[in-house]
């Protein structure tokens, strides 16, 4: 099975060489390139006589700006910043210290607060930050050294040589629906590379043809994901205060899924406020959007946000899986860092500084790689070893069965998680077993009387335009575009697959969790039963849901034309 687009025939690509090649331009990436910058810089000061190069290390970001695709909550611990940047604080763009946090559990019309925060979520000393601004930030002091950042390139297919990674293809421009060259065609490049490294965020296209070719999962926990769904209202001064941070639990999920909602007050009177919704729920009717506007509903929840104004929309997955569910972190000639590799602490609900760490590590093994001329696999396990001896694993081990304990909902991951905190992340044992999300899905025919969730969370949300809102509303507020005439960045492998046995089976689930109205099922007299898939990859915001969470597992995402996409500006 392919997991790039169907190539051009007989198309040449042109050749060029590179050093490094560091595929997405988010917080891992940007700070790999910024510590392998630092350290190219501290070797050429001590060896006049023995010169390293930036001139043929290269970040390749799909966006058309730098930041334009980052989106979280977004809470930073600065732990690895302090690390790379001594000082950082000063000129960085931070909305605010946290200085004031609290946890709910809600029920329908009711809310209890705990009385006391539990350790993992206590963020006195965190930052609230827009991560397209900061990433934007760090974009901008990786471009001061001099190293180049290619925006508007998107890494369409890793090059091999055998059992190496030689190199990264980038997308071909101008290509119509038929896959045709238009008349502005532009061939992508072969960028043929003595290092690869891939910090494309979470479920990578390229990091999943790696973990393909190579079966590296192999003996681990699947990952699995949650979907975050975001919105920015602006609110009425003294609403919420700024560097204050609120996290629920409960309504409007059931005992069945797993997932929270955060709000988080930002400067000027802007509140980051969203929910996370596990993608390993039971009932294929779910709509995490749904979710979300259901949780705005809540009295506590619409109380602060009446009079206020949504502003800007958005939706992320993030891997869940923890320590047992990473691949190798490296081999002959790559290396993954960031969501890519499953960098995230479930259990914190952080990944940031995280991602941070793992590529500042990643770019320590690649300077010694090019200090020494070897990039081998030998030498590149290396990042293995520093991830294992850094406060990575140390804090990753903690919490490495977490997310798993939850695998039968709600009450039994209570449990689990208390007995974990009591013993290093332990529980019952060391190593908890894991079920891909998707394989956690029932059919319709499975499902107890009345359906496995409430009624309430089943369906698209309507919205009344104020306070809660439909996908398609959500979806302008993205600011997303995509270039029309180009071929779809969604490929289902089947479509028969959807027309006749999905749309019995689940009830055609992916126009539930897509947050963007991709698919939708339209009228088809043709078809069994009267309905056939039909995409919209026009409104996609890049979440990866779908590639994630299909019941059959044959839609791939893979990266439109560079520079398509969502725009997260302020997200």
């Amino acid at each position: 099975m392919l997991f790039f687009r169907k190539p051009l025939p007989n198309i040449d690509h042109p050749p060029m060489p590179a050093d490094v090649v560091i595929v997405g331009g988010g917080p891992a990436g940007m700070a790999c390139a910024l510590r392998l910058s630092q350290l190219i810089d501290q070797h050429n000061s001590a060896n006049p006589d023995s010169q390293l190069s930036k001139e043929n290390i290269y970040v390749l970001e799909k966006a058309r700006e730098i930041g334009q695709h980052c989106l979280s909550g977004a809470l930073l611990d600065p732990r690895s910043m302090r690390e790379l940047l001594p000082g950082f604080e000063k000129e960085a763009p931070i909305e605010a210290e946290v200085t004031k946090e609290a946890v709910y559990f809600l029920r329908k019309e009711s809310k209890f607060k705990l009385p006391i925060t539990p350790p993992p979520l206590r963020d006195h000393g965190n930052y609230v930050i827009s991560l397209n601004r900061f990433t934007k930030w760090l974009g901008s002091k990786v471009e001061e050294t001099g190293i180049t950042v290619f925006t508007g390139f998107a890494g369409s297919e890793l090059l091999f040589d055998n059992d190496r990674v030689a190199g990264v293809r980038t997308d071909d421009k101008g290509v119509d629906k038929q896959n045709q060259p238009k008349s502005n065609f532009e061939p992508g490049y072969d960028l043929n590379a003595k290092i690869v490294i891939l910090a494309e965020g979470s479920r990578g296209s390229l990091t999943k043809q790696l973990i393909a070719r190579f079966d590296l999962m192999k003996e681990r926990n699947p990952q699995t994901y949650g979907q975050g769904v975001k919105e920015l209202w602006e609110l009425p001064p003294g609403r919420i205060a700024t560097g204050e941070v609120i996290y629920t639990l409960g309504w409007p999920l059931t005992s069945h899924e797993y997932g929270g909602a955060w709000i988080y007050g930002g400067k000027d009177n802007v509140v980051s406020l969203g929910f996370v919704t596990g993608l390993d729920y039971p009932d294929p009717r779910l709509d995490p959007q749904h979710v979300l506007q259901d949780f705005k509903q809540h009295p506590f929840v619409a109380k602060l946000l009446e009079g206020g104004k949504m502003i800007r929309y958005g939706a992320k997955s993030l891997p869940y899986g923890g320590w047992w569910a990473m691949p190798p972190l490296s081999g002959n000639g790559w290396m993954i860092i960031g969501d890519s590799a499953g960098f995230l602490n479930s259990q914190r609900l952080k990944g940031i500084h995280l991602a941070i760490k793992s590529g500042m590590l990643a770019a320590e093994t690649a300077y010694d790689a090019l200090a020494k001329s070897d990039f081998s696999a030998v030498k590149l396990s290396d990042f293995q070893q520093r991830v294992e001896s850094s406060w990575i694993k140390d804090e990753l081990w903690k919490v490495r069965n977490f997310h798993q304990g939850f695998e039968h909902g709600l009450w039994p991951g209570l449990f689990h998680a208390g007995l974990q905190q009591f013993t290093g992340g332990r529980g019952l044992r060391n190593r908890y077993a894991a079920t891909s999300g998707y394989e956690r899905m029932k059919k319709l025919a499975d499902l107890p009387a009345g359906g496995g969730s409430d009624a309430r969370l089943l369906g698209p949300a309507r919205g009344d335009g104020k306070l809660t809102f439909n996908k398609l509303t959500d979806l302008y507020h993205s600011g997303t575009k995509h270039e029309e005439d180009q071929p779809s960045h969604l490929i289902i492998h089947d479509t028969n697959i959807c027309n006749d046995r999905c749309i019995k089976e689940f009830g055609n689930p992916c126009q539930n969790f897509c947050p963007a109205n991709v698919y939708e099922m339209v009228e088809d007299a043709e078809q069994p039963a009267g309905k056939s898939i039909s995409l919209n990859p026009s409104n996609c915001v890049h979440c990866k849901a779908c590639d994630i969470h299909d019941p059959y597992q044959i839609i791939t995402w893979v990266p439109p034309e560079g520079g398509g996409g969502p725009n997260y500006d302020g997200m």
